[in-house]
C-alpha cells in the first residue's frame, strides 16, 4: 500500500485497486463464497478509482459531485467487505488489514471532498433521517 505520505487521491486510489486485484486473485482461488466475494471486492475497488479518473474529464460541476459520489459508494462498499473478509476470517489477518486502513482513509478522503463539494447535501444527508421523521410528524 502506498505510505499515507501521498496526498493524491487518484494515485491512491489506483494503487488501492491494483492491491486489492492482487488480494482478489489470490483468495478467489477458493470456489464457493470467497471467490464470490472477492469478486465483488474487486468490482467496488476498481470502480471508486475508475471513477475518479472519469470526475476529471467532467463536463459539469454535477458531473464532477455524480462522479465522486459513485467513486465514495463504491469504496465504502469494498471497504464493507474488507470487514467481511475480516470478521469471518476468510483470509489472514495480515493481509486484509492493510487494505482495510487504506479503505478507511479513502473513504475519508472521499467524504471530506464532498462535503466541499455539496455542503447543504451532506447535511440532507447526514440528517436525511430526522428530516424525514420531522416532516413525517408534521
Amino acid at each position: 500500500m502506498p505510505s499515507t505520505a501521498n496526498h493524491d487521491l487518484r494515485e491512491r486510489t489506483f494503487q488501492f485497486a491494483c492491491a486489492v486485484v492482487r488480494f482478489s486473485r489470490e483468495i478467489s482461488k477458493e470456489p464457493g463464497v470467497l471467490r464470490q466475494i472477492s469478486w465483488q471486492l474487486a468490482a467496488a475497488a476498481t470502480s471508486a478509482g475508475s471513477n475518479l479518473e472519469e470526475a476529471k474529464a467532467a463536463y459539469s460541476r454535477k458531473d464532477f459531485a455524480a462522479k465522486n459520489s459513485i467513486s465514495l459508494k463504491e469504496m465504502r462498499e469494498a471497504r464493507y467487505w474488507l470487514r467481511v473478509i475480516l470478521h469471518c476470517n476468510l483470509a489472514a489477518a495480515e493481509s486484509v488489514q492493510p487494505l482495510l486502513v487504506e479503505a478507511n482513509e479513502l473513504t475519508a478522503m472521499l467524504t471530506a471532498g464532498m462535503r466541499r463539494l455539496h455542503p447543504i447535501a451532506t447535511l440532507i444527508i447526514t440528517f436525511g433521517l430526522i428530516a424525514f421523521a420531522h416532516a413525517v410528524v408534521q
